[in-house]
């Protein structure tokens, strides 16, 4: 090896080591400047860490970041060395860059899962397939023999290089838009001036728009017409009219419970004959929590078309009656009183309206009254509050004596003789 060759490959590996510690450098301390700032502990990013947003964007500072060094680098030395060393360590950076933020971008768009590790591996696979490619040289003869496999419908011709370049570009378009959209989703969901239900509408409309927008631009960039949408919206016209009229009736039905306000998140609800804490809304269905733990999907069509109770519409408050028997030859008045201060001691129980005693008849078996309380929580259920009230009662009652009666019966044969 030439004196020249030498000094051409120290002077490199000098500015690659200097570009990948000056990355390093700047990645670490933007961390640190961003954990300091106070944005970082804004209200819209509740529930989102401070390492979980800027994690992702700071493993992509450190590869651009050098990478803008290798290429100054390069550019300084290109008129005296050889820089192949450089232009193999441009392109290895400009990869890593992209495979980071691929990553960062799908984890902040999807929720951890198995699926989402899995195309992690892949698109990581395929971007350093196509560096590897690149500096052996073999990408332009794939290329060329891609562009060959084609075929010809009307006056357009597609190629297996045109589909390819489709998908890849649209696929990325519609990624970016899906990022944007959960970066928005999260500052709007964070407005808490606006009404819960406009902000799920907000936030569907962005989304929506963003994709349409997304391929709108993809399609263009690769010299596809984009009136050929027109026929998948005939194809879209077909399908809605010999089937997917439910579908569609799901959707505009979700964005009609979100904007008349109808349901909000929290609300405690009955619909399809189950009760329970509305825990989603989405554009298409319901999730109806119930107090067991199950969790219903309601189509939200089903929510426009049947009569749903709204337990928390206008007022979280609720009644409840619990009934009390006591026997005729007990206390009338110690018992109802014994009943009321019960229901008045219980921490569920709201003194306005307040509890009330009710003498609800006279019946077989004994006097029946009837305990009416309010509470302001029904999404913790009642069954434990009945429970602790009649348990109390039930205290209270042998204390003082008071009977509660069972049913008895006494029989007589008439014309037989007692037995001694």
């Amino acid at each position: 090896m030439s004196d020249m060759q030498q000094t051409a490959l120290l002077w490199q590996f000098a500015v690659l080591a200097l570009s990948l510690g000056v990355g390093w450098w700047v990645g670490r301390l933007a961390k640190r400047r961003f954990a300091e700032h106070p944005f970082a502990e804004h209200e819209a990013f509740a529930g989102v860490s401070a390492h979980r947003m800027f994690g992702g964007f700071n493993r992509v500072i450190f590869p651009l970041t050098a990478l803008c060094l290798v290429l100054i680098g390069k550019a300084l030395l290109r008129h005296s060395y050889h820089v192949n060393l450089l232009n193999i360590a441009a392109a290895l950076l400009v990869s890593l860059a992209l495979v980071r933020l691929t990553v960062y971008v799908l984890r902040n768009i999807f929720a951890p899962s198995g699926w989402l590790h899995t195309s992690e591996r892949f698109i990581a696979g395929l971007i350093w397939l196509g560096v590897a490619l690149h500096i052996t040289g073999f990408l332009p003869e794939i290329e060329r023999v891609f562009d060959e496999l084609s075929f010809t419908v009307g006056k357009h011709r597609f190629s297996l290089l045109l589909v390819v370049q489709t998908v890849f570009t649209v696929g990325i378009t519609l990624l970016l838009a899906l990022w944007l959209g959960s970066i928005l989703e999260r500052r709007i969901l964070g407005a808490d001036q606006l009404d819960m239900n406009l902000r799920v509408v907000a936030t569907k409309l962005i989304r929506a728009v963003l994709l349409v927008a997304g391929i709108l631009i993809a399609l263009p960039i690769l010299g596809i017409d984009i009136t050929v949408l027109s026929v998948f919206g005939g194809a879209l016209g077909v399908g809605l009219g010999l089937g997917l009229q439910k579908i569609a009736s799901n959707y505009v039905s979700g964005f009609i419970i979100l904007l008349d306000k109808s349901i909000h998140l929290d609300d405690i609800i009955t619909a399809d004959n189950r009760y329970g804490s509305v825990s989603r809304l989405t554009a298409r269905y319901i999730v109806l929590k119930a107090l067991d733990g199950t969790e219903a999907i309601i189509p939200n069509d089903t929510l426009i078309t049947s009569t749903v109770v709204n337990h928390s519409y206008s007022d979280r408050k609720i009644r409840i009656g619990i009934p009390v028997q006591i026997s005729y030859g007990s206390p009338l008045e110690t018992a109802m009183n014994i009943v009321l201060l019960t229901a008045q001691h219980n921490p569920r129980v709201i003194n306005d309206p307040e509890p009330k005693v009710y003498l609800k008849e006279f019946a077989e078996n004994g006097i029946s009254l009837e305990l009416s309380i309010w509470i302001s929580d029904p999404e913790e259920g009642q069954l434990s509050l009945r429970s602790d009230i009649n348990l109390e009662i039930w205290r209270e009652f042998q204390k003082q004596g008071i009977e509660i009666p069972y049913p008895q019966r006494a029989i007589h044969i008439i014309g037989q003789p007692l037995q001694p």
